[in-house]
């Protein structure tokens, strides 16, 4: 970007302002690529609570505690299921508008991590979740998994926002 009276690059603060956020989001993502972003949110952050709170239940000492139903415990994985659930309705039978809104990609993106969270209960059909076999491996390994899709699916906003400070080149 230039100020327009030498072409010299013009300096911009290090942080991006909400409106430049906001212009690069739309300018530089199709509506499919927002629905890609947002699900990738929805994953990180939900896996992510729940991580936190599943291990504050486990310690005790916390406001949160399992759910259950004539004492039977309702796993996470079952929410999970209806809001991926959810948003197959919306896919089948919803128009293309609902489809591409940003509440849609969070909820598939949440629903899915309550489900993803849960995959080794939902294989051995064991309640093996606090196992120590490689519990911790398996929350880092989904844990750079998501931060890895959403870093990859919010990189156009990023270059955008590097090119209008003048770290990169223009394409």
């Amino acid at each position: 970007m230039t100020d327009g009276s030498d072409g010299a690059p013009t300096s911009k603060a290090a942080v991006p302002t909400p409106a430049e956020l906001r212009r690069a989001y739309h300018e530089e993502l199709e509506p499919r690529e927002r629905s890609v972003l947002w699900s990738w949110l929805g994953f990180t952050v939900t896996f992510a609570t729940v991580r936190a709170i599943t291990y504050g239940i486990r310690r005790g000492g916390t406001r949160f505690h399992n759910i259950t139903v004539g004492g039977i415990h309702l796993h996470h994985y079952m929410w999970g299921i209806g809001l991926v659930s959810a948003v197959g309705a919306i896919a089948v039978a919803g128009t293309e508008r609902s489809r591409g809104k940003p509440l849609t990609g969070v909820t598939y993106g949440s629903g899915l991590a309550l489900i993803v969270d849960e995959f080794a209960l939902l294989l051995d059909l064991k309640d093996v979740y606090w196992a120590s076999q490689g519990r911790v491996s398996v929350d880092l390994g989904i844990g750079m998994v998501a931060l890895g899709g959403t870093g990859l699916s919010i990189r156009p906003i990023l270059s955008r926002l590097a090119r209008d400070r003048g770290l990169t080149h223009p394409r």
